[in-house]
Parts: structure tokens; C-alpha cells; sequence
């Protein structure tokens, strides 16, 4: 039962793997400056209010990535089913 990918599910499966490569850049770089803001804030408590903002601003677009990146997983899944 070696099956061998079709070019497409190939293709396919790139596109996710570009995606994910990408989702996970924006959401690390999310991170670091939500950290960067809490080292700022334990120095100075007036940054707390900068970390709060970013922290409201930043997230919705991290869980729109993630949300993003399960959609293409579980369309490329389905296509990969569908290519049987």
C-alpha cells in the first residue's frame, strides 16, 4: 500500500505547509512584542497600559490566523480524500 501523491495533493499540501510557515512567523512575532511590552511593564507600570492595548489589538488577528490555517488544513484534507 505504497501510495505514491499525486502532483496535485503535492501541490496541495505545499500550499498548507507555505501557510503554516507563515501563520506561525505572524504569531511568534505577536508574542514577542506582547513579551517585549511585559518586560517593559515590569520596569515601568506605565507600559502596562501599552501591553493592554497591544494585547486587545494583536490577538483577534492571531486567532483569525489560527482560524485561517484550520481551514486550509481541513479543505486540503478533504481535497486529499476526495483525489482517492
Amino acid at each position: 500500500m505504497n501510495e505514491t501523491p499525486s502532483p496535485a495533493s503535492t501541490q496541495a499540501l505545499q500550499v498548507l505547509c507555505d501557510k503554516f510557515r507563515d501563520t506561525k512567523h505572524d504569531i511568534n512575532n505577536v508574542f514577542a512584542v506582547l513579551l517585549a511590552l511585559a518586560e517593559l511593564g515590569e520596569r515601568n507600570p506605565a507600559n502596562y497600559e501599552r501591553l493592554g492595548k497591544a494585547v486587545l489589538e494583536r490577538c483577534p488577528t492571531v486567532v483569525h490566523d489560527l482560524q485561517s490555517f484550520q481551514d486550509a488544513l481541513f479543505a486540503t484534507l478533504e481535497h486529499c480524500k476526495a483525489a482517492r
